[in-house]
């Protein structure tokens, strides 16, 4: 501004660009801000108009453009406190229309931190609505839509604007978290723009329809910009807003369709799940809905044949337009009934299972499932003792991907020669209804931190924190437990044994699958806590009820025997460890040693790639644990297993070509899903970015790994290798498949493995160089 306009504002009094030139000079000397603070309030107290000094200040300075605590926000601010004590100073009528039309000239190019004191001090908040907007809209048409939404933000003007037209650009430009502010405080602005986003995402939707418009934008990101984002913002939103699903149909269908294709890898290519459990998950996912009931068709005739398919379409009561051709003609021919072939095979089935699986050595009678208060007294009576051991589990209805951590739908406990199997959602609800809350969350919390109690688990850091999520009143649990033993962590100890396993005199390869068996029906290669099992008292555990729906009542028998073995086989598994560690390859002193204390949680690294790597329960085990020491004991790859988050596909494959076990999250697969695999197969998980806050919170300190995404694979897995003290030899060079991560060794030439042997200790030299 130039100092002709200065003096027409400013008719007597003081000069206020002479007053900016004296405060310029105190800001640049660091020791003289108490001096500073002084005169700019002695000089406003000099000015004839205050506010109209202001403005001339900012209007002639620059320096409040950039970003951090500038001159004119410091002057800003200390006139705000100013005019609180020198309230006559404040301006109304035209003369405050005024001054209002040139803060906005102000208002369109400084920092946000600036926004909160000037609308205050020029009383933005009283101006006439329709001109607050329209300076809003001029803003928006300049292409400044970043400015104009946060001006609405500040000046609450959201529910008089068009949220699609003011939140799409955003969007576009990735300024997702300035979208979720915008509609924050409108419940009905929340629905309308979930709604808007719901339509985006239906599968006829030409997404590049919207970007189009937009294509001059800077800061422009359409690669960000597609159907899986907006379906993950859609569901981050409904989270936050705790708002019902049903306002995005078409984001619920594409979920729900995402779950069935993976219950029918599991079912028909992976072969491990049972006819029971699948078809319980598959009426749960598509329920009433005829769009999900037509693609379960589709899919039961390619997975399938058109028998079963016509089956699932006579119970779907699907009407016979939407039905594929043959499906409509196998309906007619379709006689309801059981045949007595297949259950004569089931029979068999059951017979057989009885000679490969690990078999409770305990009566029936002995397994008992609570839902009365009455019912949990026998229990706490028998578990709290001084001196008890207990074998503890839990089970949950699986996720398949859905937002949130699981709740615990059965806690089994294990103890001398019973089972008991407490229906926690009952036994909460009833806890509510007789307004005693915490009567069950105060017994399970003397359990676990009596040290006189020995307590068996395994990946107890993943059940306390679902525990954590059922009862609020158990969230800090994993730091009060005490006497614990995660048999997670002897795993691991057992995995890097060399020494041959005595069992019948043969070697057991604690990587090597289970060979395939036709009559096995659903066998997959054994791990986790089953080939712990395996190992130990020699026939693993049959998991193929691990993902049934446990919040469903009455539980089966299969359910009932299956929790009941899963906390049991604790106790025998620790029985045999403690009476003869050394065939084990583990200390004389087992007793002693594996009995811990919770682990003191380190405090956070500034860098996420440092972290300490404690024992994957969070609980320390002597013995077992590294106790912080740098570096941890070396490892093979073989003992090795990750899950690897889906922005980090390359480095999973390159970690395969090591001979690492990878698991590799697919791009529609939700960052939650690494969580659960990790949790279930004992593996650690690799992400990067802000998946990590999320994911390492959901599973045992150690067990997440934050990578940095801008390297290049074989940097990253370097990192990770050097993290984890994971040694490569020669032998591990393409030992495991690329694609499928199977692991038939694949033949190269012995120069090709030197090559690459070769660059991979260079680059560990050079980084220990670094």
């Amino acid at each position: 501004m130039n100092q002709e306009s200065n003096s027409s504002d400013q008719p007597g009094g003081q000069d206020p660009l002479l007053l900016l030139k004296t405060l310029q000079l105190l800001w640049t000397k660091k020791e003289m801000k108490k001096q500073l603070k002084e005169e700019i309030r002695r000089g406003f107290a000099g000015l004839e108009d205050p506010l109209a000094g202001l403005l001339d200040i900012l209007e002639d300075s620059s320096d409040w453009k950039g970003k951090g605590h500038s001159l004119g926000y410091y002057i800003t601010s200390e006139l705000q406190l100013w005019i609180k004590e020198h309230p006559a100073v404040q301006q109304s009528g035209m003369k405050l229309k005024k001054l209002q039309a040139r803060v906005f000239r102000i208002l369109a190019q400084c920092p946000t931190n600036l926004h909160d004191p000037l609308i205050s001090i020029y009383q933005l908040h009283t101006a006439d609505r329709n001109y607050l907007l329209g300076h809003v809209s001029h803003l928006y048409h300049k292409g400044d839509y970043k400015e104009a939404a946060i001006l609405s933000i500040k000046l609450k003007l959201q529910p008089d604007q068009d949220v699609e037209k003011m939140c799409t650009p955003l969007l576009l430009q990735d300024k997702t978290n300035l979208v979720e502010a915008y509609v924050g405080e409108y419940p009905e602005l929340q629905c309308k723009l979930l709604q808007i986003l719901d339509t985006w995402c239906e599968p006829s939707f030409n997404i590049k329809d919207i970007s189009r418009q937009y294509q001059g934008l800077s800061k422009y990101k359409p690669d960000k910009f597609n159907h899986k984002m907006l379906s993950k913002l859609v569901f981050r939103l409904l989270e936050r807003f705790n708002l019902d699903p049903a306002l995005c149909p078409n984001v619920i269908n594409q979920r729900h369709l995402r779950t069935l294709n993976y219950l029918f890898y599991k079912r028909f290519v992976e072969k491990s799940m049972t006819q029971e459990n699948w078809t319980d998950h598959v009426q749960n996912t598509v329920g009433e809905n005829q769009w999900l009931q037509g693609h379960l068709i589709q899919l039961l005739i390619s997975y399938s044949d058109m028998s079963t398919a016509a089956r699932w379409a006579q119970r779907c009561n699907l009407p016979k337009e939407m039905l594929p051709y043959g499906v409509a003609d196998e309906l007619q021919k379709l006689k309801i009934q059981e045949r007595v072939e297949e259950a004569e095979k089931a029979e068999n089935y059951e017979e057989g299972k009885k000679k490969d699986y690990y078999q409770l050595p305990i009566p029936r009678a002995n397994i008992h499932f609570l839902q009365t208060w009455g019912e949990m007294l026998q229990c706490w009576e028998k578990v709290l003792q001084p001196g008890q051991v207990v074998g503890i589990d839990m089970e949950w209805r699986p996720s398949f991907g859905i937002v949130g951590k699981p709740r615990v739908s059965l806690l089994q406990i294990a103890v001398g020669e019973e089972v008991f199997l407490l229906d926690l959602p009952q036994l909460l609800e009833q806890a509510e209804r007789e307004d005693e809350k915490e009567k069950l969350s105060h017994y399970i919390q003397r359990l676990y931190s009596d040290p006189a109690i020995t307590k068996l688990g395994y990946g107890m850091s993943g059940d306390l924190n679902s525990l954590a999520a059922t009862c609020s009143a158990l969230k800090d649990m994993d730091k009060q437990a005490q006497g614990v033993v995660d048999l997670l962590t002897v795993d691991k100890q057992l995995q890097k044994s060399s020494i041959d396993w005595k069992k019948g005199g043969r070697k057991v390869d604690v990587l090597a699958p289970e060979p395939s068996c036709e009559d096995r029906a659903f066998r997959q290669p054994e791990r986790g806590l089953s080939l712990l099992v395996q190992h130990v008292l020699g026939k693993p555990l049959d998991k193929t009820e691990q993902l049934s729906n446990w919040e469903k009542r009455p539980l089966r028998e299969e359910q009932i025997l299956y929790a009941a073995s899963d906390a049991y086989c604790l106790l025998e598994v620790y029985g045999k460890l403690c009476k003869d560690p050394a065939s084990f390859g583990l200390s004389s002193n087992l007793t002693e040693s594996l009995v811990g204390k919770p682990s003191i949680k380190p405090r956070a690294k500034k860098q996420l790639n440092k972290q300490e790597v404690p024992s994957s329960s969070g609980q320390q085990c002597k013995g077992f644990d590294k106790e912080a020491s740098y570096p941890p004991d070396p490892i093979s790859p073989k003992e090795f297993s990750v899950v690897c988050d889906n922005m980090l596909q390359g480095l999973g494959r390159y970690l395969r070509c090591l001979g690492v076990d990878v698991r590799i999250l697919e791009n529609e697969d939700d960052h939650r899903k690494a969580a659960e695999i990790a949790r279930q197969e004992g593996r650690v998980i690799l992400t990067s970015g802000l998946p990590y806050q999320t994911l390492q919170s959901q599973v045992g300190e150690g067990r997440c790994f934050s990578v940095n995404c801008s390297e290049k694979a074989k940097e990253q897995a370097l990192q990770v290798l050097k993290h984890f003290n994971v040694q490569v030899t020669l032998a591990d060079i393409f030992s495991r498949c690329q694609v499928c991560n199977c692991d038939k060794y694949l033949k190269i030439s012995k120069e090709r493995m030197r090559q690459l042997m070769e660059g991979s200790r260079h680059s560990t030299a050079e980084d220990d160089a670094t």
